[in-house]
């Protein structure tokens, strides 16, 4: 009696499991085709991922230009009073800045 009950309960989950199997099945299917396009999409760059990169970048050299700029204008300064290291310094400065200020827009008037 035993062996029945159970073969009959099996029976009657079978319905059950069928609709769990379905979406496992779909899910093990699909899961290629998701994976793919989470990789495409990570592989690549949106236009406003791009101008969002851009702008942070251009803030960062501007930040990076406005301390050289003082720094060499504080050097210039002590360099006037007769300070040797400090007309090194400033003209290290003075090359850093030439180099980076090509890489900062204009600002229009």
């Amino acid at each position: 009696m035993g062996r029945r009950f159970r073969n009959l309960v099996l029976i009657a989950l079978i319905p059950l499991l069928s609709g769990c199997l379905a979406r496992t099945v779909v899910a093990v299917a699909t899961a290629p085709v998701k994976i793919a396009s989470k990789a495409a999409d990570l592989a690549t760059t949106s236009q406003s991922e791009a101008d969002e990169a851009r702008g942070r970048d251009l803030r960062r050299r501007e930040a990076r230009l406005g301390q050289l700029e003082q720094s060499h204008r504080r050097a210039a300064e002590r360099c006037a009073e007769g300070d040797a290291a400090a007309c090194q310094r400033r003209d290290a400065l003075y090359s850093e800045i030439q180099i980076l200020l090509p890489g900062v827009p204009v600002e229009p008037r």
